[in-house]
């Protein structure tokens, strides 16, 4: 596929991709598996070069970091994927109409589905062994950041596929630059789909600039509603684990909102994140609760900009409110409806929360971390949808389908 062609070698794959086995799919997924653990030195090199441009203290670093733990992780996603039922063909209804028409509504691939993302070289990966098993030509375009690790997975993907007998125009990755991201959403008519990964601007950026059909994934201004009844030990490991596992990542706790009954226990709610040297940003109420008792240099005033921001940081926003009222009208103001918890012995509590919620993801004492395709049982997961027009939360094989009606008939004609 070249620069010239790409938009006509797409569709022409997506066809082909319509001919190929699910058995013949889930081979190619295990020895590209396979390949993925063989090739780990030469990914690793070309990971290198990416991350000598960037700086260590970057919230980026990590999620551009690939390793030979992560890359085996993700070999173990791919054989997953392979395991997984297909999502195509699947009879969604049927019925028999009163002349004689037969109809049914099958599950059938989008087509070609453009990715555009960011310093993620996993997610070439993960968007491959999804849209090939699912039927989908996939067309890729990374940050530059990326640029050398998202060139050697492709090119370890072509190679496997071309090794194999089949097309490599089943994935193409996009040239580094603005200008191939423009020309990607410009290509109506022949890419289906286009899904952002990433930071809240480039989530905007492609919603309001593309001509291709959008589904939103990715940013998560995540919050955490410690109740009146909540359990303090169950309190201070879901916090915990939501804000610090990986605070690069779209589940990552951002604010902590705490009942006002409750800030007596702040101290000790908040003490494992000191631990991880986690900065706080504290309303006036739980600041006075947690001067002295938290390290002051890891304690700061709230301010206008402090609560409704992603931070992708070790750091974190804590405000008192009243009333789980209160708490859900502060998520329905800042949150982004990806994934929202309540920390709560109060059955009435956790019902109010997960019935007013409005986001993909709802929690009853559990951590937000949990919000992840492959932690649903999906294997992996080729976004996070925080619309609500087609999907809704973590995004997988299913998801990348749509459907057609088949129609059956011995002569009928309309009157």
């Amino acid at each position: 596929m070249n620069c010239v062609s790409w938009r006509e070698a797409a569709v022409a794959a997506s066809r082909k991709l319509n001919l190929v086995s699910g058995e013949a799919k889930d081979s190619l997924l295990l020895k590209l598996a396979d390949e993925t653990e063989k090739n780990m030195a030469s990914i690793l090199e070309a990971n290198d070069l990416d991350l000598q441009k960037m700086d260590k203290s970057s919230p980026l670093y990590d999620r551009l970091q690939l390793s030979e733990k992560r890359l085996k992780d993700i070999a173990s996603d791919i054989r997953k994927v392979a395991s997984l039922p297909s999502p195509l063909d699947r009879l969604i209804e049927s019925r028999t109409l009163p002349n004689g028409l037969y109809l049914e509504k099958r599950s059938v691939p989008f087509g070609v589905i453009g990715i555009i993302y960011e310093a993620r070289p996993n997610v070439s990966f993960d968007v491959f062994s999804l849209c090939f098993k699912s039927g989908n030509v996939c067309v890729l375009k990374g940050g530059s950041d990326a640029y050398n690790s998202n060139a050697a997975i492709v090119g370890l993907i072509k190679r496997v596929l071309t090794e194999n007998g089949l097309d490599p125009d089943f994935v193409h990755l996009m040239p580094a630059g603005r200008e191939s991201t423009a020309e990607l959403m410009d290509a109506v008519g022949y890419v289906d789909l286009i899904i952002p990964r990433g930071g809240a601007g480039l989530i905007s950026y492609v919603r309001d600039h593309s001509r291709v059909p959008v589904i939103e994934t990715g940013a998560g201004v995540v919050q955490a509603y410690f109740d009146e009844s909540g359990d303090l030990e169950k309190g201070k490991a879901i916090i915990l684990n939501a804000k610090t596992r990986r605070v690069s990542v779209c589940n990552a706790l951002d604010t902590l909102l705490v009942h006002e009954k409750r800030l007596h226990d702040l101290a000790d709610l908040c003490a494992p994140l000191a631990g991880k040297n986690v900065h706080i940003e504290a309303d006036p109420k739980s600041l006075t609760f947690l001067t002295g008792h938290y390290p002051a240099g890891l304690l700061h005033h709230a301010d206008e900009h402090t609560f409704g921001k992603e931070f992708m940081d070790y750091r974190m926003g804590l405000r008192t409110v009243s009333s789980i009222g209160e708490a859900i009208d502060h998520i329905s103001r800042y949150g982004s409806k990806h994934s929202e918890c309540i920390i709560s012995e109060d059955k009435e509590a956790q019902n109010k929360f997960l019935r007013e919620v409005d986001a993909a993801c709802v929690y009853v004492n559990a951590p937000t971390s949990f919000t992840d395709g492959g932690q649903f049982g999906m294997g992996a997961e080729i976004g996070i949808s925080t619309q609500k027009l087609h999907a809704r939360g973590p995004m997988a094989l299913p998801e990348l389908t749509s459907y057609k009606w088949l129609i059956r008939g011995n002569g009928q004609v309309r009157s």
